[in-house]
């Protein structure tokens, strides 16, 4: 018998809420069979090149989460937790554009910290978890 993949918000009334960021305070998850845990992917291409532009990097990093989820038969509605690393916080928004673009109206659960980063070129880094 295969379970069912089951995620599901949760957004406790008496806790703040996000109003304009677009993610869950917290995710449900049952009937899985696996859990995936994704390292920071980083915004480098194969070939080791890094775009010098926030926005670019962004999407090379989100690129790279979709290869590993997809290397695992699995895709962006098996996320059920990303966290991601700015190094400067003057990209959030940019960060956000490019999350909403990428993960539609599917919410996970997200930390987004300001730190720096392993590489000086590196502008972000993004890890994940995901379900099946």
């Amino acid at each position: 018998m295969t379970k069912e993949l089951k995620i599901e918000p949760v957004n406790a009334e008496n806790a703040p809420q996000s109003l304009h960021r677009r993610y869950s305070q917290a995710i449900a998850l049952s009937g899985h069979s696996s859990l995936l845990f994704i390292s920071g992917q980083i915004p480098a291409g194969r070939d080791g090149s890094v775009p010098a532009v926030f926005e670019e990097q962004a999407r090379l990093c989100w690129a790279n989460v979709i290869a590993q989820l997809e290397a695992a038969g699995m895709g962006l509605s098996n996320l059920v937790k990303v966290t991601t690393f700015l190094k400067r916080y003057e990209d959030r928004d940019i960060n956000a554009k490019v999350r909403f673009e990428v993960m539609g109206e599917h919410l996970i659960a997200l930390s987004t910290i300001i730190t720096d980063v392993y590489d000086p070129n590196w502008l972000l880094e993004i890890e994940a978890i995901a379900a099946d």
